[in-house]
């Protein structure tokens, strides 16, 4: 991929497991429309290598989304996108994509008893951020 951000990152000290991260950020991607129909993914190999984690890991996380239909095998070649996702899906879907995420934000947020507004403006930061040089 010609990009400077890496395709995949994980958190390895994270309670959800390296293939479903894997899998939740293709998702992300497919439904963002970073990642179209046709298109290329690493090759379990490079991925492993790359994020230094057990080729079976990502595998695993390949072949169940090619069981779910987002990704698609080509004898001999590389996994690609399926041809189903030609687009970016809605804004309301890939809002719900994020949904999990931000209630479990939430909820960490109410255990440390932190005011929402204060959390509204740390999301508002982050979310900035990114869009710096």
């Amino acid at each position: 991929m010609a990009s400077t951000e890496p395709f995949i990152s994980i958190q390895t000290g994270a309670t959800e497991p390296i293939y479903r991260q894997v899998m939740e950020q293709v998702r992300r991607r497919v439904a963002s429309g970073q990642l179209v129909a046709g298109q290329e993914i690493p090759s379990v190999r490079e991925l492993s290598q790359a994020l230094a984690v057990n080729p079976m890991t990502i595998s695993k996380a390949y072949s169940q989304m090619e069981a779910e239909g987002l990704l698609e095998r080509r004898r001999g070649l590389s996994m690609v996108v399926a041809a189903q996702h030609l687009v970016a899906q809605p804004t309301a879907s890939r809002v719900e994509l994020l949904r999990p995420t931000l209630e479990k934000a939430a909820a960490e947020a109410r255990q440390l008893q932190l005011p929402a507004r204060q959390v509204m403006q740390l999301l508002q930061h982050i979310l900035n951020e990114r869009d710096k040089p």
